[in-house]
């Protein structure tokens, strides 16, 4: 994919970077495949905002992308390549021979008419989905499972891909995008290819309203609030935030400190910190 520029015949579009959507092949999603989800505006169950500048957006369904891939040995028709408004990548609808469809991600060089599969002794190529004891070293893989049978979850957003650096007895090492390296159990499953839409990075919304349709509310800085409402505000004029190190909106420190859960056990897994 590549992205266009927009004549600037107006302030909003001088600085737009849009997609030029040139492997989207069709525009109308597989009805059965959409679910309909219920917007929070970020609060919880008490209706009190537990996620902020989130509400409004425009209306879209849920498409149900299957993360799992576990439809072994029956070969899948790659019909269409369509966008999804719930994440940065494509996903591609797949028409399996015995009528079944699903959507997946679309991965990089996936075009309408290939075909893929899953399955512990399919074909290494772009597309196909097989246990990481089944993969050769060195070979670029993304919807990476942490946990067998539980679907992927590591290299789904666009451009994402992981590498497979070693396998060793039950466990394979892996390298993130971010430069960290961890261990991952060979049986845990993992897609061919890296992520497709490349050029999202590059998008530029141009104005303030593309940010609301995507359901994003204003931010406002800490220093610009009063010293009532954050700790960085207050102060005659533009002035310094006052303390050593910044701070959120209630406190904590923000440059360092650790948020990871104690009780998460997948941190043993990891080798190498991307720091």
């Amino acid at each position: 994919m590549t992205v266009k520029e927009r004549n600037p015949v107006t302030p909003g579009q001088r600085f737009r970077i849009d997609p030029d959507y040139a492997e989207i092949t069709s525009e109308s999603p597989e009805k059965s495949l959409l679910k309909r989800i219920t917007k929070t505006g970020g609060r919880d169950c008490r209706g009190r905002i537990s996620s902020r500048h989130r509400g409004g957006g425009n209306k879209k369904l849920y498409r149900m992308v299957d993360f799992k891939r576990n439809k072994d040995n029956v070969p899948g028709k790659v019909v269409s390549i369509e966008y999804d408004p719930y994440r940065n990548s494509f996903i591609a609808l797949i028409n399996y021979r015995d009528g079944e469809k699903r959507y997946i991600l679309a991965p990089l060089e996936l075009k309408a008419g290939d075909i893929v599969e899953s399955g512990d002794a399919v074909d290494i190529k772009i597309g196909n989905c097989l246990p990481i004891k089944s993969i050769p070293v060195g070979t670029v893989i993304h919807n990476v499972e942490l946990v067998s049978g539980k679907g992927g979850a590591m290299a789904r957003a666009a451009g994402a891909g992981v590498q497979l650096v070693a396998k060793e007895s039950k466990y394979a090492i892996v390298k993130l995008p971010s430069g960290e390296q961890r261990m991952v159990h060979v049986e845990c499953r993992a897609t061919i290819g890296q992520v497709g839409n490349l050029d999202d990075k590059n998008v530029r919304l141009g104005r303030a309203g593309r940010n609301r349709h995507l359901g994003r509310r204003p931010s406002v800085r800490g220093v610009a609030m009063n010293p009532c409402d954050h700790p960085h505000g207050g102060g005659e004029g533009r002035s310094p935030i006052g303390r050593p190190s910044p701070v959120t909106p209630w406190g904590k420190p923000t440059l360092g400190y650790k948020t990871r859960k104690k009780r998460r056990t997948s941190d043993r897994f990891i080798l190498s910190r991307r720091k």
